[in-house]
């Protein structure tokens, strides 16, 4: 076996450890602050940012280890997945989780949310004031 082949066999597979390790750490970190941290947007938080940056060393660290062009393509559409799902459901798992009253908003130093909630129900109920199609426009016959 040639000693340059060697060499770079070894440091991808120390590479590829340590980007496993480090997966692996962070998916257990997101596991604790699931189970620690006290509300649901403190949780979700937990559970998406690390846990997919965690999956992501995985897959590379996989990759690494595998050394074949169709795993590396798999894991990488995998990790395309995951980039496009997580925020995603995150997203809708906040929001549900704020309309039902699941959120502390003691803890919340922006609510953006009610200000908009309010505003639609206002203009639901027909108390916003009526400016017409655009403002400044002029709506006379000619």
């Amino acid at each position: 076996m040639d000693p340059a082949t060697s060499f770079w066999d070894t440091l991808a597979d120390v590479v590829s450890a340590v980007f496993l390790l480090s997966g692996a750490f962070l998916a257990f970190a997101a596991g604790v602050g699931v189970v620690r941290f006290p509300d649901l947007l403190a949780r979700m938080h937990a559970a998406t940012k690390p846990q997919v940056l965690g999956l992501i060393l995985v897959l590379a660290g996989l990759s690494l280890r595998l050394r074949s062009w169709g795993a590396v393509a798999t894991l990488f559409l995998v990790v395309i997945f995951q980039l496009l799902t997580s925020p995603v459901a995150a997203h809708m798992v906040g929001r549900a989780g704020y309309r039902t009253g699941k959120v502390r908003t003691d803890l919340l130093v922006v609510d953006e949310l009610t200000r908009d909630q309010d505003a639609a129900e206002r203009e639901d109920s027909g108390e916003h004031e009526d400016v017409g199609p655009a403002a400044g426009a002029d709506t006379s016959e000619r």
